[in-house]
């Protein structure tokens, strides 16, 4: 099996969020699931997608973090099909199909990666907003409504005040662990306010899926995207753009589009910066 080490939302080599891409080869089913876990465990990043190929531009596609599978995953979608492009799998200005656990979804291959993201929900589970201000160090009195949305995976949208306050957030992550479990959420998406060059700052903390923090996180982002129009601060009809990760030291470009019936769509540029081989003979099993 080929695998690549690809960084996501972005265009220079060691910013952006890397993952894990492992190609199958063509015609081959996916191997076991302890199998693929234990890869994704020996990669160690946040997700490791295996790809299968269906047909010329279908393809069903599994994630995998450190501990355990999930349904989607954005950045690694988006590492996946650039990698898919720049192998020549799949041509510029395809539409693709891609089957995952969360639906079928449609990945629009161009210069830029942009996938379709589930049908947005709110998700109808109250938060403890000063529970949740304790737990991440952050003052409850500078907070917007705080919500649970997914577009596949279902996050925390946590609003802030300012960059600072962002910036200095610093969870308990331990308590941030029970209280995803509780809720049954991947975690907290944070987010300040839009400056002149983007829509919105934000940083992300998974620590029940074994991810303290994410640089760049395509459903969470498109979450926030849907939160947004909730609120009456965007309006269908537009791109836009989150930046993510700058706390981490690796800055990453997050685009969504928001179509007229409430459709949205995720996704940016990739780098490649590795490739290789597994060496898996005789351990499909």
């Amino acid at each position: 099996m080929q695998y690549y080490i690809v960084d996501a939302f972005t265009s220079e080599a060691f910013g952006g969020n890397p993952a894990g891409v492992v190609l199958l080869p063509k015609g081959d089913q996916f191997p076991s699931e302890r199998l693929m876990q234990l890869v994704a465990a020996e990669l160690r990043y946040s997700e490791t997608v295996f790809v299968q190929q269906n047909g010329a531009a279908e393809f069903t596609v599994r994630y995998f973090t450190p501990k355990s599978e999930v349904d989607l995953c954005g950045h690694a979608t988006i590492a996946t099909f650039g990698v898919l492009r720049q192998e020549g799998i799949v041509p510029t200005g395809t539409s693709c199909l891609n089957h995952t656990l969360a639906g079928d979804l449609e990945v629009r291959v161009n210069d830029s990666v942009m996938m379709q993201m589930a049908t947005p929900q709110l998700v109808q589970r109250e938060v403890d907003v000063e529970r949740l201000c304790r737990i991440m160090e952050c003052p409850a009195e500078v907070l917007r409504p705080v919500e649970i949305i997914s577009t596949g995976l279902p996050d925390i949208i946590l609003p802030v005040d300012s960059m600072e306050t962002l910036q200095a957030l610093n969870p308990d992550m331990e308590a941030l662990t029970e209280l995803s479990r509780e809720l049954e959420v991947v975690g907290v998406h944070a987010f300040a306010p839009a400056d002149d060059q983007y829509t919105a700052h934000a940083r992300n903390f998974a620590p029940l899926y074994g991810v303290n923090e994410e640089s760049a996180t395509g459903t969470a982002n498109a979450a926030l995207t849907h939160y947004l129009q909730r609120q009456g601060l965007i309006a269908p009809g537009n791109r836009f753009t989150f930046m993510q990760g700058e706390k981490m030291g690796r800055p990453s470009v997050v685009e969504t589009t928001l179509t007229a019936d409430g459709q949205i769509y995720v996704g940016g540029q990739c780098c490649i910066i590795a490739k290789g081989q597994l060496l898996l003979r005789g351990l499909e099993n």
